[in-house]
């Protein structure tokens, strides 16, 4: 069975390894829209990393999320062994959902591998935004949620908190895969 872990970071750069993954949220959700469980942490920042002035500029602007990034650290050691252990309990397959999955799987894959040893997404990630570009037709780059059906969306926060996120994003997934589905059905 597969399991949709729904998941969003936030970083303080573009790439893993020079910058650093500040948090990280996924939601498990089953393909009906049922959330099984959730997981979030929030991590130190790795020793020899910086931070990307354009990434900093930007969370000046959103000191709630920024300050919700930066409570009760752990190391990244501690954290990714956390997050391996909750994927493994899952009652299924975990595949990655992220929106987009380039960014996030990138930062998850590298620090589960570093910290860990081990991914168990293996290269099961699912772009969010590709997956909308297929189903309404629409060009890649004029594919963004503002320019997607309103009834994909559920009355779900979106804060820019890891765990907020990731409970959004995978209600949005979920509510396009049952359309797909439905679609397809219908289609014989």
């Amino acid at each position: 069975m597969e399991i949709y872990v729904s998941t969003d970071v936030e970083t303080d750069g573009p790439i893993p390894g020079v910058y650093s993954m500040l948090s990280i949220g996924s939601a498990a959700y089953l393909e009906d829209k049922t959330l099984l469980s959730g997981f979030s942490v929030n991590l130190e920042t790795l020793p020899d990393a910086v931070q990307h002035p354009d990434t900093m500029k930007w969370w000046k602007s959103q000191p709630e999320a920024w300050a919700a990034s930066r409570h009760n650290l752990k190391s990244p050691e501690e954290g990714m062994r956390n997050y391996l252990a909750w994927l493994k309990a899952l009652p299924g397959e975990p595949v990655f959902v992220a929106y987009p999955a380039a960014f996030d799987f990138m930062f998850v894959c590298w620090y589960l591998n570093r910290f860990t040893g081990e991914n168990p997404f293996g290269w099961h990630a699912l772009d969010i935004k590709t997956f909308a570009m297929a189903i309404t037709g629409r060009e890649f780059l004029d594919t963004v949620k503002r320019n997607m059906p309103r009834r994909w969306f559920d009355d779900l926060p979106y804060t820019h908190k890891a765990l907020d996120d990731a409970i959004s994003q995978g209600a949005l997934f979920c509510n396009m895969l049952a359309e797909y589905r439905k679609r397809m059905k219908a289609d014989g």
